[in-house]
């Protein structure tokens, strides 16, 4: 009889725990490949990294999405170390589905980067659904370089819908960075932190007149900020955690409290 008990107990725990197993497995799960450099101008080659940065930042802000799924970039780096796909250069869709199923991606999003030599960046982007094969209209983001990731909440907000993928965020433009595939991604205002309420009241000194108290507004990261921490990528990727975390501290320094970088600075410290 007890033994008829238990497992009824058990049966009961899987009944509970089965749903939210079924809507995990339900979520599209998304991947994105280094992004091409087709810049323009006589500093064409300063940009050769940003496109392992873009994806980067691509996948900190989609992974702030509760209703899908990211691969991680340090599975991408894995299939470049391994030969599986090259660091440099455009990926064919054909490529980008192989790669796909290598990953378990139902989605691929593959893009080129270019600095246009007058301060303007233009990001363009497509989604290749890995299961039909069918390819989504190229997105193409213009605007200055001066808010890099604006630039890319503006394109992932297209590709989702592209995704036909529900738009709702749980953070800002940022997120905290991707998850493993099969775990829920979370996510924080990268300006949380360093925002002041509404309601905040400008601070009295005894004896003196109330003074206004200028609000701080949230920085923007640049594209020099975006080279920046592309560069940190690289020397991660390359084993050199000394100076790859003094290359995020100088981001952080330059755009301070991103949560990827916080998060990056905390792991290689310790490792």
């Amino acid at each position: 009889m007890r033994g008829l008990v238990r497992v009824a107990v058990a049966l009961a725990a899987v009944a509970l725990v089965a749903p939210s197993i079924v809507a995990a497995q339900a979520k599209p799960v998304v991947a994105v490949l280094y992004f091409d450099n087709n810049s323009i101008g006589k500093d064409r080659t300063d940009y050769d990294g940003v496109g392992k940065g873009m994806a980067e930042l691509i996948i900190n802000d989609l992974a702030s999405n509760p209703n899908m799924r990211v691969v991680e970039r340090e599975r991408i780096q894995a299939l470049v170390t391994e030969g599986a796909l090259v660091k440099s250069g455009a990926v064919d869709p054909q490529t980008a589905i192989r790669l796909g199923k290598i990953v378990g991606a139902q989605y691929m999003i593959t893009g080129a980067f270019m600095s246009m030599g007058n301060g303007n960046v233009v990001l363009t982007a497509r989604t290749i659904n890995v299961e039909t094969s069918a390819i989504g209209n190229p997105t193409r983001i213009n605007a200055k370089g001066d808010d890099v990731l604006g630039m890319i909440t503006q394109l992932n907000d297209k590709m989702i819908a592209e995704m036909k993928i529900p738009a709702l965020r749980t953070g800002d433009a940022g997120g905290m960075g991707a998850v493993p595939a099969g775990q829920p991604a979370s996510a924080a205002s990268p300006t949380a932190s360093i925002a002041i309420a509404k309601d905040a009241k400008p601070a009295v000194a005894k004896d003196k007149p109330v003074t206004q108290v200028a609000q701080s507004k949230p920085r923007k990261m640049d594209m020099k900020t975006a080279m920046l921490y592309s560069k940190a990528l690289e020397e991660e990727d390359a084993g050199n955690r000394a100076k790859a975390v003094e290359l995020y501290r100088q981001v952080d320094v330059k755009f301070p409290d991103y949560a990827p970088v916080r998060k990056k600075i905390s792991s290689l410290s310790r490792a």
